[in-house]
């Protein structure tokens, strides 16, 4: 359409016209981003189950919404809710249960989990199978209808849904740590195509719970700094040596910027940018010479129509795990060349931990964050530097800065990577 805000390869220009956090911080962005901004720590030692013996005993849980009984399916609805309220009410865009357009979901894979399997197990003392037959003879019983419902992926989307009024089916999407960046791009793409003037892109993740935590344990994926909590995540640092499981959920309201700027509302900033590379090395592990993380920066980049030297700030995938944050430094380098030494570059997991499918999303609203209040979030527990990795991480304390441009990094297990270009609104 004549008039029509458009980006360098014809496409519509999508704005940010609503967001909205729940963290270990707690609920609400301002909250979250004056936490996170002043250094404060959302990791604490687990009280869900009980961790003797565990070798990791440490997570950033969110304990303060009213979840009973307990699951990760049912926390994600609830942290996702609170979420997309806060973002819908500062767009001010529909009704709730009237959203003007889809719904495109990060939710983790559900299974049952430990507490609904002995609930199922106890229900059928007259049953003579023992084991997991056992509980299927149980379940054969049909009285338990709302806890198969519960626990089938499409749960959480279809509740969204409902309860927002979306249109058409909801897009649940599992791509591990990349998950919450994917949603973003997948509602980007369909405005950048004309199917919709606005999205609701959600990133929601729940589970800490005790299968979840063992697996990873198992995969010496996680940090076993059980004390003091606050300071089991270390990104970047020498003696990093796992990530710290967490939950959260952020929210995002995403339109065309011409229709957004028709009805007054808010433009907290754009997706200039989103770019992806799948990694076919390893079921977990990331190819040694980084060359699909290279790729996905890269990429996005192009879609922005942005060199590297156009970016002010990244907001590092930075797990703290040894490999990972060797490699994320190796492919930024790569791209940015010597200049990435004086580029700051943070990692909020050292406060929230690592909320795996929520991660793009959280990272993303508190990237935007940064554009729109010109300080830079810490890189916590930054006491013992790596001198192989030789990065301004903005250590242990806040910084005020002028930024225009964020990227956002996301690489996740199963080999999704996902990076988003940030920036602020259009002069």
């Amino acid at each position: 359409m004549p008039g029509t805000l458009k980006d360098k390869k014809g496409r519509p220009v999508v704005a940010v016209t609503g967001m909205g956090v729940v963290t270990s911080l707690g609920r609400g962005r301002e909250d979250n981003w004056r936490a996170l901004t002043a250094g404060q720590s959302g990791l604490k030692t687990i009280t869900r189950f009980p961790t003797e013996g565990l070798r990791t005993t440490v997570a950033g849980t969110v304990d303060f919404l009213d979840v009973s009984p307990y699951s990760a399916p049912a926390l994600s609805i609830a942290m996702a809710e609170a979420a997309a309220e806060e973002a819908v009410a500062e767009a001010g865009i529909g009704a709730r249960g009237d959203f003007p357009g889809p719904l495109f979901l990060a939710t983790p894979p559900t299974e049952l989990e430990w507490p609904q399997r002995k609930t199922l197990y106890r229900a059928c003392d007259d049953c003579e199978e023992a084991g997991y037959a056992r509980m299927l003879a149980a379940a054969r019983k049909g009285a338990f209808r709302e806890m198969e419902a519960l626990f089938q992926f499409a749960s959480v989307g279809e509740h969204l849904a409902e309860t927002f009024g979306t249109r058409g089916l909801p897009i649940s999407l599992s791509t591990a740590c990349a998950s919450g960046a994917s949603a973003i791009q997948l509602a980007v793409e369909a405005i950048r195509r004309g199917e919709t003037d606005a999205a609701l892109a959600i990133g929601t993740d729940g589970t800490v719970q005790l299968e979840a935590l063992v697996r990873f344990s198992l995969l010496s994926a996680l940090s076993t700094h059980n004390e003091p909590p606050e300071k089991a995540a270390r990104p970047f640092s020498k003696d990093r040596n796992g990530f710290v499981m967490a939950e959260g959920a952020a929210a995002f309201v995403l339109e065309a910027f011409d229709a957004a700027r028709a009805r007054g509302a808010p433009i907290l900033g754009i997706v200039r940018g989103c770019g992806e590379r799948a990694d076919d090395h390893h079921r977990t592990r990331t190819k040694p010479d980084g060359s699909p993380i290279i790729a996905t920066i890269e990429n996005a980049l192009a879609d922005g129509d942005m060199a590297p030297d156009e970016i002010d700030y990244i907001n590092a995938h930075g797990t703290g795990t040894q490999e990972n944050d060797r490699i994320e430094y190796m492919s930024l380098k790569a791209v940015f060349g010597e200049a990435i030494h004086q580029v700051p570059i943070s990692s909020n997991k050292s406060m929230i931990g690592h909320t795996l499918s929520a991660a793009g999303a959280i990272e993303a609203a508190f990237s935007l964050m940064t554009i729109l209040t010109g300080t830079l979030p810490p890189t916590m527990n930054y006491d013992n530097p790596d001198p192989d990795i030789p990065l301004d991480v903005v250590p242990n304390a806040a910084r005020p800065a002028a930024v225009s441009a964020v990227l956002s990094n996301s690489f996740g297990f199963g080999g999704q990577n996902v990076s988003l270009v940030l920036a602020a609104e259009p002069a």
